[in-house]
Parts: structure tokens; C-alpha cells; sequence
């Protein structure tokens, strides 16, 4: 087949954070496929298509991409952070898995990118120093019981945690009860990092500690960090503090 497909990671949000290889795919392409605000991102270049799509409907949009492809298309389908965590590589795979036999023929790359977990950790220190574990509170494609079972495995195994997608409209109380789930295991003063729209105009980190944790200042552009045991913060005159996790934890 002459076509190909892409799956490129656009970062968090400062263009800064692009890789030289995603910018080079997405000038390549001659179609772009995507949530409309990664979309929005993207530099317009004359003659190349663009498919916006809403951003609950991964499969449709994977299926659209790869219908593309197959028909002779460059096609990127363009994704937040790291296309390979939560996000469109893996909905790629799936159409294929489900989709056409032609399908499977297809010249598909992986295009990485910069993940949240990794743009919040570097605004604050280094508090994935050693074991980390990232968990989707949304309960759209697995069951609230499942994500409270990975949520005790992880707070037992004493993981730094990265909690994505922790509040929507749809799921209000999630991460609250996330937060009263990880009490039962961590100490209260375990430092808790909430990363909001890293790389935009609009970014916020905060640090406060589980006990103070409140469950109402993140929405969807929140990455969340959990400390483990040994997360510790060096002080800073008038800055905030370093939150790292030593190498040697244990």
C-alpha cells in the first residue's frame, strides 16, 4: 500500500516541547486526523485536510485514519502528550486489531512526544526518581472497582502515583474518593503535586500534601502526583520547594 499512518505526540502544550521528528511528520502529511483542539495546535499548511473529531470518539477517528491511509493517504492522527499513554496509539491498534485485514498492511509509525507525567515532574524537581506507576481515574472504558483495586495495589507497592484524567463533568466525585482510597495507605504529609495545564499560558502547579489534598482544584487538564514514602522537598527561599524522590528509595 502506498499510504501511510502516523500517531503523533504533540506534548502538553508549549511548542517548545515538539520533537524535530513530529514536526517533520506533521508537514509531511496530507491529512491531519484528530480531537479539534490538538487540531488547533498544529500550524495550517495549504492543501493539507483536516478531520476534527470530539474527543470521546478514539475509535471512530482511528478507523477514520486508517480508512485514509489505506486509500493512499499521509495521514498523522495527532494526539496530546505521548501518543502511547492514554491516548490514540493504543485506539489505533484496536481499530486495526477489530478493522480490515488490509489493514494490518499498513506503514504505521509511532511518533513520541512528551508526556504530561514527564512536563509536570521537570517543573518541580525530580519526583519520579525511582518507581513510578501512572493510573486513568476515568471510568469510561473500565469499572470504578478496577481502578480502586490498582489504586491500593500502587499506594501498597509505595509507588510515586500519577493520577491522569482525575475529574469531568461526567465523573465528579472520582478523584475525591481516589484521595480517601490513597489515605487508608500513605501518611497524610505525603507530598501531593497537582500540574494544571503544563505548558500553557494558563499553567498552575501547586503543592500541598494528602491531608490537604482538595479534591475540587483539579479538572482535566490536572496531572496529579502522589509521593511515596521517601518523596521528600528541599525549601527554597521565596520559590516553591523541590520535590524529589531519592534514587536509593526503598
Amino acid at each position: 500500500m502506498s499510504g501511510r499512518l502516523y500517531v503523533v505526540g504533540l506534548g502538553p502544550g508549549d511548542p517548545d516541547w515538539l520533537t524535530p521528528e513530529a514536526t517533520h511528520v506533521l508537514g509531511e502529511a496530507s491529512d491531519l486526523v484528530g480531537y479539534a483542539a490538538y487540531l488547533d495546535r498544529v500550524p495550517l499548511r495549504a492543501g493539507q485536510a483536516r478531520h476534527a473529531s470530539d474527543n470521546r470518539v478514539e475509535i471512530e477517528r482511528a478507523r477514520h485514519a486508517l480508512a485514509l491511509a489505506a486509500t493512499g493517504h499521509v495521514v498523522a492522527v495527532v494526539s496530546g502528550g505521548d501518543p502511547g499513554i492514554f491516548a490514540m496509539a493504543a485506539a489505533v491498534f484496536e481499530a486495526i486489531e477489530r478493522g480490515e485485514a488490509a489493514w494490518r498492511d499498513l506503514a504505521i509509525k509511532i511518533v513520541p512526544g512528551i508526556s504530561a507525567v514527564q512536563a509536570a515532574a521537570a517543573r518541580i524537581g525530580a519526583p519520579l526518581g525511582h518507581d513510578f506507576c501512572a493510573i486513568s481515574l476515568s471510568d469510561n472504558l473500565k469499572p470504578w472497582s478496577l481502578i480502586e483495586k490498582r489504586l491500593r495495589a500502587a499506594a501498597e507497592g509505595d509507588f510515586v502515583i500519577a493520577l491522569y484524567n482525575p475529574t469531568s463533568k461526567a465523573r465528579p466525585d472520582g478523584f475525591r474518593d481516589a484521595l480517601v482510597t490513597l489515605a487508608k495507605h500513605r501518611a497524610g504529609k505525603t507530598p501531593v503535586i497537582f500540574a494544571r495545564a503544563v505548558g500553557r499560558s494558563d499553567e498552575r502547579i501547586d503543592i500541598t500534601t494528602l491531608a490537604d489534598a482538595d479534591a475540587s482544584r483539579v479538572n482535566m487538564a490536572t496531572l496529579v502526583l502522589v509521593g511515596s514514602s521517601a518523596t521528600r522537598l528541599i525549601p527554597r527561599t521565596g520559590e516553591r520547594p523541590w520535590v524529589y524522590t531519592p534514587r536509593g528509595a526503598s
